[in-house]
């Protein structure tokens, strides 16, 4: 019925309007004389009903793709009024951010920025209501922290964790949040793009940075307010925290970072039972390999992560690892470049494991078990 009444009123428009051009023309006298084609009128009228007419997009074989799912609307909607509940605004002496609620305990998962350099902070729920907090735990590595609060609001339940490691490009995703303290905003996009790297905040002992893995890019709008804050699926299950953006003026630009949750749920539990997490630790500084280096080493091809510099006393000095190997699978998987080694270690290794390298050094393949330790 809808699309009758959208059609219907262009094609009354228009008779009326060719109508009045003929009368038009007959009281003016430059009329010939001739008798209105009414088949002719009737022809122009449905051609601009076709003209008007949606875009459908048609693949090889034929079949009509739907441009957006008719229920896309109403699965916002749904998703918006039970999610946000357990949203919130967080305040603090330095500025505001977003945290959305990880259990029935009262703790939140925010930024580790969002609360970095302050002591005090608010946290206000979608309904209003308002409630000190304190920060039990952070992480600057992955820019998580996890604040407590005492009697949060029935309505604010957990969030469901999902599996960032079924994260396709292109699917859609949702983030709400605080941007520009508007509270309980929602934004709308896709994945754009899996596998980013984000740059930590602290500096390595030699002068290098540590990178968190695995990061998921989005075109969701992201702006200052919105960190800490849920990226998530049309299921309804978070699979990222939203972090940082690319931008040259601050505000979005359409490229977003979101922390892979996936590492949320490694780190957070470490935060709420001791104050911060325990990364392993190698103890070399890493690079990819590219067509020029692989050429002057002498390597099969650009696979596995080149070790640029060791660090004295650590793991991989302890276990003879030295500038210019190149480590090409651990415990028996395949190291793609250095994302693919961070990655392991991140995902794949605790604290103290002994683990088995393979090594090509000046031609030769080698074995070399290597112990984890603590990231200093």
């Amino acid at each position: 019925m809808d699309t009758v009444k959208r059609y219907l009123i262009p094609l009354l428009a228009l008779l009326a309007l060719l109508s009045l051009a003929c009368s038009n023309l007959t009281s003016t006298g430059t009329s010939s004389g001739a008798a209105v084609d009414e088949d002719a009128i009737v022809a122009a009228a449905v051609a601009t009903m076709q003209a008007q007419q949606p875009t459908v997009f048609t693949p090889a074989d034929g079949q009509p793709i739907a441009l957006i799912d008719s229920d896309l609307q109403e699965t916002l909607i749904t998703l918006y009024n039970s999610i946000n509940p357990s949203v919130v605004h967080v305040f603090s002496t330095q500025g505001t951010g977003t945290g959305f609620v990880f259990d029935d305990n009262g703790h939140i998962i925010t930024n580790n920025h969002v609360v970095t350099g302050s002591t005090q902070f608010e946290i206000v729920f979608s309904d209003g209501s308002r409630s000190d907090a304190e920060v039990i735990g952070t992480d600057v590595d992955s820019d998580l922290a996890v604040m407590r609060v005492a009697n949060p609001p029935a309505s604010a339940r957990p969030l469901i964790m999902g599996d960032s490691g079924g994260v396709q490009v292109g699917q859609f995703v949702i983030a709400i949040g605080n941007p520009f303290q508007q509270e309980s905003s929602l934004s709308f996009g896709i994945v754009s793009g899996l596998g980013r790297s984000l740059r930590s905040a602290r500096d390595t002992q030699t002068g290098g940075f540590y990178s968190l893995p695995q990061v998921i890019q989005t075109d969701a709008p992201i702006n200052p307010g919105n960190s800490g804050g849920p990226l998530l699926g049309l299921d309804g299950q978070v699979i990222g925290v939203n972090s940082a953006i690319s931008s040259e003026t601050g505000f979005n630009s359409g490229v977003g970072y979101a922390i892979p949750i996936n590492i949320v749920k490694k780190v957070v539990p470490a935060l709420i039972e001791d104050g911060e997490y325990v990364y392993p630790y190698m103890g070399v500084g890493i690079d990819s390999i590219n067509l020029f280096i692989q050429e002057q080493l002498g390597l099969p091809d650009t696979r596995g992560a080149l070790v640029v510099s060791v660090t004295e006393e650590q793991p991989a000095a302890l276990a003879g690892l030295v500038r210019d190997d190149v480590i090409t699978a651990i415990n028996g998987d395949a190291i793609v470049d250095s994302d693919g080694l961070i990655s392991y270690l991140v995902f794949e290794t605790e604290v103290g494991e002994t683990v088995d390298l393979t090594v090509i050094r000046a031609g030769e393949t080698l074995t070399i078990p290597l112990t984890l330790a603590a990231r200093p």
